[in-house]
């Protein structure tokens, strides 16, 4: 017989640093999941990644307690200041102020590492729109 779903949440936790202090633990505790091993499998599934990437995940979990984790990429705009060597975005853009620039070549990279989260049939496809989120940032492609 099939689990009985009890519902779904997302929470963005940094790769390989889940613990059961604020936010996580309280989260996952009011939803009646076991947070040790929450946190246990969600540090093995990130290991591979930079420590400290902020992953979006999607938690379902059932009426017997069980749950499982979707990890996806970290967001774009983590993948643009990195490459931009930046603290934050604009904090006007699109008013003629780019506070970095970006190569195509960083571009490619950047839509290759997010390819399988996008909505995107091919890698040009994928560049423009994380151009779209660079441009959001008043980050300048060159």
């Amino acid at each position: 017989m099939a689990k009985k779903l009890a519902g779904k949440m997302k929470l963005q936790v940094p790769a390989g640093q889940a613990n059961p202090s604020p936010p996580v633990g309280p989260a996952l505790g009011q939803r009646g999941i076991n947070i040790m091993e929450f946190c246990k499998a969600f540090n093995a599934k990130t290991q591979e990644m930079e420590p400290g990437a902020p992953c979006p995940t999607v938690i379902t979990y059932y009426q017997d307690k069980s749950f499982e984790m979707d990890i996806k990429t970290p967001p774009a705009s983590y993948y643009l200041k990195k490459a931009a060597k930046l603290k934050s975005g604009s904090k006007t853009p699109g008013r003629g102020d780019t506070v970095a620039t970006v190569s195509p070549k960083q571009l490619r990279e950047i839509a290759e590492a997010k390819w399988k989260d996008l909505n995107a049939n091919d890698v040009d496809a994928a560049m423009k729109i994380i151009a779209g989120s660079a441009r959001s940032m008043g980050i300048e492609v060159k």
